[in-house]
């Protein structure tokens, strides 16, 4: 039987033969910036099967995962700029250097230590990475020192608020108490609404408006205000998930789910009399969703039950 060495191997190795000369047209068109959308949409095939704890399907979303870090490594192998060795290395060195209370002697007794720790040992990377002059991320940052440095903007909105709230909470710039953080919903509700009360003629849904006059008109300034203020709404529920130590963002994703899963249950209740939501009322559309909302809680039938 082979050895997970092996096994390692021999995909680095198909990866390399994918790339090579005769081997797959399209795998060897590919750039760094062509499998950038490949890796985000196999990350987040992998956060589904999660949720859905279907692990057959787990495993394969982990091994297409596995093969961005294969197809990246093996782009930069050719150009001569780091392998897959260094990424191993990289990642070992990493993760000894930073359980020092596994592999030194600091003493971690509770989960929060143990994140105290990996955020002073990250500073103390940076710093060094900075006096040598390594990298151009490092050179690139404005305020090395800020506890907030590394929080890419280029991930999703939700999990950059969560990001940022954490590492601010870590130092101490948190609310006491999460019933603060309800009464700042309440206040940026309140300044939502404020802003509303500005707008020239009444909200209508996009597309929904009078003679088809598709969105409502807002002043440029104003909907920059708007947009502000629901930003901000966006960043206490957050900040309310992470109190609560939930991912907002997979939150989110159950919830966008559960929307789904109702609608098409309600389009399903219209197509058996040959209708559509369009050619439905609104207060019949409510009536629907409703019953979606109910007949999800009721107990279904079970064997002995049939």
């Amino acid at each position: 039987m082979s050895t997970t060495a092996e096994r390692f191997q021999r995909a680095v190795s198909i990866m390399a033969r994918l790339r090579g000369p005769g081997g797959c047209p399209w795998d060897r068109e590919q750039t760094f910036d062509s499998i950038k959308p490949y890796t985000l949409e196999e990350t987040y095939e992998v956060l589904e099967a999660i949720d859905n704890r279907d692990w057959d399907e787990l495993t394969g979303e982990l091994g297409d995962l596995l093969l961005q870090v294969l197809f990246y490594s093996q782009m930069a192998q050719e150009e001569n700029r780091f392998s897959i060795d260094d990424v191993l290395d990289q990642l070992s060195n990493k993760l000894i250097n930073r359980h020092p209370h596994v592999f030194g002697n600091v003493i971690a007794e509770t989960s929060a230590d143990v994140l105290r720790n990996w955020e002073a040992l990250k500073a103390k990377e940076k710093e060094q990475r900075l006096a040598a002059g390594g990298g151009k991320k490092a050179q690139a940052e404005e305020t090395p020192s800020s506890v907030l440095a590394g929080v890419s903007s280029a991930m999703p909105a939700l999990l950059e608020a969560h990001k940022l709230s954490s590492r601010a909470a870590h130092v101490g710039f948190d609310w006491p108490e999460i019933s603060g953080l309800f009464a700042k919903l309440s206040e940026e509700t309140e300044e939502l609404q404020h802003e509303l009360q500005q707008l020239p003629a009444p909200v209508h849904p996009p597309g929904q408006n009078i003679a088809g006059s598709g969105k409502t008109q807002i002043p440029e300034q104003l909907r920059h205000r708007l947009e502000e203020e629901v930003g901000d709404m966006f960043f206490v529920l957050v900040n309310i998930a992470r109190y609560l130590s939930l991912d907002p963002e997979s939150a989110l994703k159950k919830t966008n789910r559960k929307f789904k899963r109702r609608f098409q249950w309600m389009e399903d209740q219209l197509r058996q009399n040959g209708r559509t939501p369009q050619q439905a009322a609104a207060d019949e559309l409510e009536a629907l969703w409703q019953q979606a909302k109910q007949q999800e809680h009721e107990p279904q039938p079970t064997i002995h039950d049939s």
